[in-house]
């Protein structure tokens, strides 16, 4: 898929330079059912692209989930932070819907809890920039 064309599936961007983002993107390849999720790094060109796209995506140093246009109502929308995360979660499934009583929570408050842990993310898994070891059958689902 090219970096200047929008995605047809959702894309979750994420910090490719973290060990705790890569690990997040493990559990959600484990979780994941319905093998539709594609991924990429934020400093990959598709990443890029997305935020030429998304001026609002300018210092946004958090998960963005990507819609595409026939997901989202008017057009190829971005979801950051809690509202990601919280997207991510419903995708997936099962138990994690029970994920949505966070929407009870002001998307204030959730998106300062998030913050948090994205500010101690890099504490949270040690090391250096990861690589994600993904399947050969996932290898497709990611975007560079």
């Amino acid at each position: 898929m090219s970096s200047n064309h929008p995605a047809t599936s959702p894309v979750l961007l994420y910090d490719g330079a973290c060990g705790f983002c890569a690990e997040s993107v493990q559990l959600v390849l484990r979780h994941d059912r319905a093998g539709t999720l594609r991924f990429a790094a934020l400093d990959s060109d598709f990443g890029r692209a997305v935020r030429g796209r998304h001026p609002e995506l300018a210092g946004v140093d958090s998960v963005v989930l990507l819609l595409p246009a026939e997901q989202a109502p008017n057009g190829e929308r971005v979801l950051t932070r809690s509202a990601a995360a919280l997207a991510v979660a419903d995708y997936l499934g099962g138990a994690w819907r029970t994920a949505r009583l966070a929407r009870l929570v002001p998307r204030s408050l959730r998106d300062r809890v998030y913050d948090f842990v994205a500010r101690h993310r890099h504490r949270l898994r040690p090391g250096g920039p990861q690589c994600v070891v993904s399947t050969p059958e996932q290898r497709d689902r990611f975007l560079s």
